[in-house]
């Protein structure tokens, strides 16, 4: 099943949980349960009971509400994760980006070549916009791009569905020096997700997804491509373990994979830019530009 979070309007406290069945219809989770008013509070009940959040969620769905499919455009960030973290140099072109970019290029050689990935810190929710909010591009950056990941939602630990994230970054700052690599990647609006959450059971094997990118400007096409998630050169089991070393987690965490979508080194966001991501299974995600 696919998952979303709808705002609430008057009808109630919380936000609306919704969940789309594999044959297209969205129901309202939260009108079967108040309980019910979150991603995480869907995965609570899971844990609690020892079931799969599908089997929950299709236990309530006879008492739940209908959504219409307009409603949807409305979607917020699917799930709101205390972090959001990433890994870089997953995929053989982000290491060749990194290499035309820095006067280090050693440095992405040995990360791509270890067993050990390149795993930071990302965002924090005040940073994480979700599907028709804008992402931010840095005041003091002229070179800048959007990155289109696989985003996998864990909940205490486990792996309980996958999303689209774009780890929105400044080439310019990261290239002047690896050191710089948390300025460049962590910001206001420095990453979005959405536009839902997909169970392993709705997408099959994330590792052989079709992901494509389009940067629109004034409803013109300035870049466009499509790859797979079968050219990551790590699993993201493997991500997942190496994150999880040494590390407390907190309850509700996304990691986003890394990309193979590279825009060509003229371009650079800007203000007003649409950037719009696809994956197989999960859906679209689509943002504005916005100068932070």
């Amino acid at each position: 099943m696919r998952y979303y979070r709808l705002p609430s309007g008057e009808r109630a406290a919380t936000d609306i949980l919704v969940a789309m069945d594999d044959e297209g219809t969205a129901y309202d989770l939260t009108s079967a349960s108040p309980d019910l008013g979150s991603f995480r509070a869907l995965a609570r009940a899971a844990n609690a009971s020892d079931e799969s959040i599908d089997t929950i969620a299709r236990r309530r769905i006879d008492e739940a509400d209908r959504i219409e499919d307009a409603a949807l455009a409305d979607a917020l960030q699917p799930v709101v994760a205390e972090e959001v973290w990433a890994a870089g140099v997953t995929y053989r072109i982000s290491e060749e980006a990194r290499k035309a970019e820095s006067g280090k290029p050693e440095v992405y050689i040995d990360v791509y070549d270890s067993d050990r990935p390149e795993l930071f810190m990302k965002a924090t929710p005040s940073r994480t916009v979700g599907p028709s909010e804008a992402i931010g591009v840095r005041g003091d950056s002229g070179w800048d791009v959007p990155e289109p990941e696989l985003g996998v939602v864990l909940h205490r630990g486990e792996i309980v569905g996958y999303t689209i994230g774009n780890d929105v970054s400044s080439r310019d700052i990261e290239g002047k020096n690896p050191l710089y690599l948390p300025q460049a990647k962590v910001y206001d609006r420095c990453c979005s997700l959405g536009p839902c959450v997909a169970t392993e059971e709705t997408i099959g094997d994330p590792h052989d997804l079709e992901m494509s990118l389009t940067i629109e400007r004034d409803g013109e096409i300035m870049y466009e491509d499509s790859t797979s998630t079968g050219e990551m050169a790590t699993t993201c089991e493997e991500l997942v373990s190496y994150l999880e070393r040494h590390n407390t987690l907190p309850e509700t965490l996304v990691l986003l994979t890394g990309t193979a979508l590279v825009p060509p080194e003229s371009f650079t966001l800007t203000e007003g830019d649409e950037v719009t991501i696809d994956i197989d299974h999960i859906g679209r995600l689509v943002n504005g530009t916005v100068s932070v």
